[in-house]
């Protein structure tokens, strides 16, 4: 099930720093895209707790199923949710892969001035969406839930994998700006605004795509706040030697765009933490 906006173009310029509430009633202030490979058993409990988080707060939003062909029954199961509730909708791409791509198409399928992304694995828990969406209202560019800030944590993480992802995003400080880092520029779950990114093209490939806006959008305020990062609902984990190759070749392009290329052995640290950390308990 393709979506009729399929070919519509991800830059739309604009976008006002209003507050958001402002938006017109019968267009959606925010756009929450779903990436999904193979995660039917989690879609049900995911939509229910993130209708259950939105709702009360009145926000305006949508969410966007956005699958790379799983045929693992999901679309039947958004089609049937869709049916309860026309804010859900989905995009299956046949011909291409990668998380990145999906959250950009994802986002190119909404008229929305605010957008946001999260995991399909119940990983991210939904009830903290209000609380992104609240710093957002508050006048933040970017609002990043966060493993890394203070009150979040990684719930069954061993110590070496800990350690190993805490080195690759010490890897990051070279390539994010002084006085907007994130603790947690790997986060998968963030909020921007669209005005923000919409004059720069960013990379399809790989899945570290919040790195990339750090680096290169047009960002002035970073709000990160903290959760504990849960063990996964259902299905396996998307990270695979092809992610972390992906995962470098973008460190490396941030690199050569600040004037430094990093070492092979920095490479390793970088592609290791990807494998070690993430291989057991997803993005």
């Amino acid at each position: 099930m393709d979506s009729r906006k399929a070919n519509a173009p991800f830059l739309v310029q604009g976008g006002e720093k209003a507050k958001l509430r402002e938006a017109a009633p019968c267009s959606p202030a925010l756009a929450l895209v779903i990436p999904t490979l193979r995660e039917a058993r989690n879609i049900r409990p995911l939509m229910g707790r993130v209708r259950a988080a939105l709702d009360p707060s009145g926000i305006a939003y949508e969410v966007i199923v956005v699958d790379d062909d799983s045929r693992d029954g999901i679309d039947e199961i958004v089609a049937e949710l869709a049916q309860e509730d026309p804010r859900i909708r989905l995009v299956v791409r046949t011909s291409e892969r990668g998380l990145a791509g999906a959250v950009l198409r994802g986002w190119a399928e909404s008229d929305a001035k605010l957008l946001a992304v999260m995991d399909a694995d119940l990983q991210h828990p939904p009830e903290l969406l209000p609380k992104l969406w609240a710093e957002l209202d508050r006048g933040a560019d970017l609002v990043v839930g966060s493993r890394y800030a203070i009150g979040g944590c990684m719930r069954g993480w061993k110590l070496v994998r800990q350690l190993i992802s805490r080195i690759a995003i010490w890897m990051t400080l070279p390539v994010q700006r002084t006085g907007i880092r994130a603790r947690d520029p790997m986060s998968g779950f963030f909020m921007v605004r669209r005005a923000c990114i919409d004059r720069i093209e960013l990379q399809k490939s790989g899945f570290k795509i919040l790195l990339e806006i750090l680096a290169r959008a047009e960002i002035r305020s970073v709000v990160e706040v903290p959760f504990n990062f849960g063990r996964r609902y259902a299905g396996a984990s998307k990270a695979t030697v092809g992610v972390a190759i992906d995962y470098v070749a973008l460190l490396v392009r941030l690199y050569r765009q600040k004037g430094r290329t990093p070492s092979e052995a920095e490479r390793e640290v970088a592609a290791s933490s990807l494998r070690r950390g993430q291989e057991a308990v997803g993005s």
